[in-house]
C-alpha cells in the first residue's frame, strides 16, 4: 500500500495518456498528426517549457464533450488513488478550452461528473482551481472569471500556469482581486522559470496562499526566510523540472537543502502523462535520486495534507494526517 498523500499541483489536462487522445479522437472524428499511440509517447520528449506547451494545447482538440472531460479526470483519479492520493487539488484551463468554442459549462459539468463521484469510486476526495493562461491577456482571465461566476459552487480557487517568462504576476492583480473578493481560494505558478523576484510578486501582488513550484525561491535568502516563517507551501514537481529543464538531473534537484532550510515542501506530478511519472512515482524518484529518508518521505506527506485547502473540513485533514503517521513503510 502507498503512502498516503495529497496532490496539489496537477494539471487535469496534463493527464491525457496517448491511448485516451486517441480513443477520444476517435470519438469525436478528431485527425491527430501520428500514426500510433507509440509515435505520440516518442512526442512526449521536450527541450523546454515551450516546446511541452505547444504539444499539451495541440492535444486538447480531443476534448469536446462533458463525456470527454468525465473520463479523462476518472482515468486520472483511478491512477492517483493505486498511488495513495487520498486528496486531489486539480487545476483546469478554461480559456484553452474556450478558444476551441468548447463552453465553461462542458468542462466543469464534464469534470465534475468524475469528481462528484471521487470519493464513492476512488475514495479520493477533491477540489477543482480554475487556471488563467499567462501568456493571454488580463481582460482574458477576467473574461473567464466572469463565464466562471455560474459554476463557483464547484470551483474552489484560482490558479495561473503557462509560459512564465515575461508575464510576471502583477499582469493579473485586478483578476486575483476580484477573485479574493468572490472568496476563492489563491495559487499562482512562479519561480520556475521564472526569476525569485516572480514569487515575491505572487505573494505580495496576487496574495496567493501556495506556490506552485516555487524551487528558485533557493537564489533568494531573505524571500526563503520568509516563505518558512509565514509558512507558504511550495507544490515542488520533480520530474517536471527535469524534463523542462529546469534541473539537469534528479540528483541536482535543490529538494534536500529546501527541506533543510525548514521550507514546506510538497511533492506533485503536474503533468503526468507527459513528464514521466505520477505523483507515487515522483515520491520514489526523489527518495531514490537523493537518498530521503523515510522520515523525510512521512514529512513530505504530511505537509501535503497540511497545505491543502481543506479549511472546510479539518476533521478530514486530521483524519488524513493520522493516516499517514500510522503509516508503516515495507
Amino acid at each position: 500500500m502507498p503512502l498516503p498523500k495529497a496532490e496539489l499541483h496537477l494539471h487535469v489536462e496534463g493527464t491525457l495518456e496517448p491511448e485516451l487522445a486517441f480513443e477520444l479522437a476517435a470519438r469525436n472524428g478528431v485527425e491527430l498528426p501520428y500514426a500510433d499511440t507509440d509515435e505520440l509517447r516518442k512526442a512526449y520528449q521536450f527541450e523546454d517549457l515551450q516546446s511541452f506547451l505547444n504539444l499539451y494545447y495541440e492535444l486538447m482538440a480531443v476534448l469536446r464533450t462533458e463525456q470527454d472531460f468525465a473520463d479523462l479526470a476518472d482515468a486520472y483519479l483511478a491512477r492517483a488513488a493505486a498511488q495513495g492520493v487520498r486528496h486531489a487539488e486539480i487545476f483546469f484551463d478554461p480559456q484553452a478550452h474556450l478558444a476551441r468554442g468548447v463552453s465553461m459549462g462542458t468542462v466543469v459539468d464534464g469534470l465534475w461528473r468524475a469528481l462528484g463521484r471521487s470519493e464513492q469510486n476512488h475514495g479520493v476526495s477533491t477540489r477543482l482551481i480554475m487556471c488563467f493562461l499567462r501568456d493571454e491577456s488580463a481582460e482574458s482571465a477576467l473574461g473567464t472569471l466572469q463565464a466562471a461566476r455560474p459554476y463557483l459552487d464547484r470551483i474552489t480557487g484560482i490558479g495561473l500556469d503557462s509560459a512564465e517568462v515575461g508575464h510576471p504576476p502583477v499582469k493579473f492583480r485586478e483578476v486575483y482581486e476580484a477573485a479574493a473578493g468572490l472568496g476563492l481560494r489563491r495559487v499562482a505558478h512562479a519561480g520556475e522559470e521564472g526569476p525569485p523576484e516572480y514569487i515575491t510578486e505572487a505573494l505580495d501582488v496576487l496574495g496567493v496562499e501556495r506556490v506552485d513550484h516555487g524551487l528558485r525561491c533557493m537564489e533568494d535568502p531573505a524571500l526563503v526566510e520568509r516563505l518558512v516563517r509565514d509558512r507558504i507551501p511550495l507544490t515542488l514537481c520533480p520530474l517536471s523540472n527535469v524534463r523542462l529543464r529546469a534541473v539537469d538531473v534528479l540528483a541536482d534537484h535543490p529538494l534536500p537543502a529546501m527541506l533543510e532550510a525548514g521550507l514546506l515542501c510538497t511533492v506533485n506530478s503536474d503533468d503526468p502523462a507527459y513528464f514521466g511519472g505520477y505523483v507515487a512515482d515522483n515520491y520514489h524518484a526523489v527518495r531514490d535520486a537523493l537518498g530521503l529518508s523515510r522520515e523525510q518521505m512521512r514529512e513530505l506527506a504530511r505537509n501535503s495534507f497540511r497545505a491543502s485547502f481543506l479549511e472546510d473540513d479539518e476533521e478530514r485533514r486530521a483524519r488524513y494526517l493520522a493516516e499517514v503517521d500510522a503509516y508503516e513503510f515495507g
